[in-house]
């Protein structure tokens, strides 16, 4: 069991995040400390509960006044309230930019601050807002591609679409038509799903990952190695990129058992016939190990951080 402290400011770092509160939730369980994400998340889903409840109780939201989720991001979605950053993602071999993630960020605090989509996301899903939020961002997603369509500061975009969005009969028809109303090249378009998403309906998985690169898109794997899993759905899901999650990452370096992990998720990938991602790359000597374990691509503050599309 793995228990965390977070203490409460108006503004603060975590996971090289910067949160515009502080949230404490207590969950117990029993599990491998491999496994010990779950047991945060579940917390961090009490403490939106309790937020929703005003607050109170063993769950408290502090250094802001307690708002309602719901009526938030409704409210945001109707006023148009989110930004899109990008975040690079460097080729190891040319040293070039291959692409960008594009990350969302709630935008409706007093002066700028912005909300991390790890604090308002697990609601947008409880009140089933998640996907109005991933048609926003594939919309956005497009028009940012078109508009960007003769240079080379956006040559492709990554984006993260959740469980619900991927088990909806209308999504996949959804990145079609905003493909074709901005007239962008599909191959310049990549859907980020995680395992997660997979486990909610593994058949309506498959098809979306084969409808998505139908289009001409390409589909990544991303948080690869948290879950128990992550094999199964390696061998099952269709893919071109496979994320490695920050957790095998961000003691590369020093952590003999983090490179051997990397190491072994690399030739996985290249036996299948796919390329590797490495999130949360924080120096230089990452960078080094990263290309001498023979993976294809990093992302992280090394490599620039996000930022909102005309500072791209």
């Amino acid at each position: 069991m793995r228990s965390s402290t977070i203490a409460a400011t108006p503004r603060f770092v975590l996971r090289a995040q910067r949160w515009p509160s502080g949230s404490a939730g207590p969950v117990v369980a029993r599990v491998h400390p491999a496994a010990a994400e779950r047991p945060l998340t579940a917390a961090r889903r009490r403490c939106v509960e309790r937020a929703d409840l005003g607050g109170s109780g063993l769950c408290s939201v502090a250094g802001l006044p307690p708002r309602p989720w719901l009526a938030r991001l409704r409210r945001a979605l109707r006023e148009d309230l989110f930004e899109l950053h990008y975040q690079p993602i460097l080729d190891l071999r040319s040293g070039a930019i291959a692409h960008h993630e594009a990350l969302v960020r709630l935008a409706d605090e007093p002066e700028g601050m912005l909300t991390a989509p790890g604090a308002f996301l697990p609601a947008a899903e409880r009140y089933g807002l998640v996907r109005e939020i991933d048609r926003m961002v594939v919309g956005r997603v497009a028009a940012a591609l078109a508009a960007h369509d003769h240079t080379q500061s956006l040559p492709s975009v990554a984006l993260n679409v959740s469980a619900l969005s991927v088990t909806d009969a209308g999504m996949l028809a959804y990145i079609e038509r905003q493909l074709a109303r901005h007239r962008v090249d599909p191959a310049r378009l990549v859907v980020e799903i995680t395992e997660t998403a997979a486990i909610s309906d593994m058949r309506r998985a498959i098809a979306f990952c084969e409808g998505v690169q139908a289009l001409g898109c390409a589909i990544a794997l991303d948080d690869f190695g948290v879950g128990f899993g992550s094999l199964y759905y390696a061998k099952r899901l269709p893919f071109r990129y496979l994320k490695i999650d920050g957790d095998f990452v961000r003691a590369l370096p020093t952590n003999a058992h983090d490179r051997v992990m990397v190491r072994a998720i690399v030739d996985l990938a290249r036996g299948l016939g796919r390329q590797t991602i490495a999130e949360f790359v924080g120096d230089e000597p990452t960078l080094g190990v990263l290309r001498e374990l023979g993976v294809d691509y990093a992302q992280g503050f090394q490599i620039g951080r996000p930022r909102p599309l005309v500072a791209v």
